[in-house]
């Protein structure tokens, strides 16, 4: 594999790794993946994302991008054979994103986590990110996506979120009021991109040969 190509700092389950894997798995682009365990980050990322998060992209220049949505936009700019990125639907995405990643977050992780949480119960967790999938249900009453007839970088950015919501209680969601969204979450789960973002890769360690995504 050559060394001039980028490397991704990912962790297989993070919602926010997803985002990036299955955005560059789209774009088709050629990279080196490294599965991180977060209880022994590696200190290659660490020296170039303090942060110590991911996902977090090297570029060959030495550009790093440790922001998902960045990581993104940096893919779709190489390569967007479908247009999941537009200028008229551009403000549009910025908002659902934004609110994904503030907002919903928020109430997600309490509900997901409640017992840290012991001001409410989970329940009242629950019903707070629920304003949220109401929102998205009634979206998906105008069309089969987000927002277009097709596929945008909205659907793809707020999916590994919506389906950890879904699946902190999966005998809830599947007899909740969201019909429309729970069909969207099961097209994209059983998507070829999406599983072929979540296959396995042992963590990397340096020395390691290198796996491409």
């Amino acid at each position: 594999m050559p060394t001039n190509i980028p490397i991704l700092y990912s962790f297989r389950r993070c919602p926010y790794a997803m985002r990036a894997r299955m955005t560059l798995l789209y774009a088709s682009i050629n990279l080196e993946l490294r599965e991180v365990l977060l209880k022994a980050k590696p200190e290659k990322m660490l020296a170039i994302s303090a942060k110590g998060t991911v996902p977090v992209l090297e570029l060959p220049d030495a550009t790093v991008l440790d922001e998902s949505y960045d990581i993104a936009h940096w893919a779709l700019n190489a390569s967007d054979p479908e247009q999941w990125w537009s200028a008229d639907l551009a403000p549009a995405i910025d908002d659902l994103v934004a609110r994904n990643d503030g907002q919903f977050k928020a109430d997600l992780d309490q509900y997901k986590y409640w017992e840290r949480f012991p001001a409410e119960s989970q329940e009242q967790y629950r019903a707070r990110g629920e304003q949220f999938l109401a929102e998205l249900e009634v979206l998906l009453t105008r069309q089969p996506y987000l927002l277009a007839e097709r596929i945008t970088l909205a659907d793809i950015a707020l999916f590994p979120f919506i389906r950890q919501f879904a699946f902190v209680d999966k005998d809830w969601f599947d007899q909740s009021p969201y019909p429309k969204l729970r069909a969207w979450l099961e097209q994209l789960l059983i998507s070829e991109l999406f599983l072929s973002a979540m296959k396995k890769s042992p963590p990397w360690q340096d020395g390691d040969s290198p796996i491409s995504l």
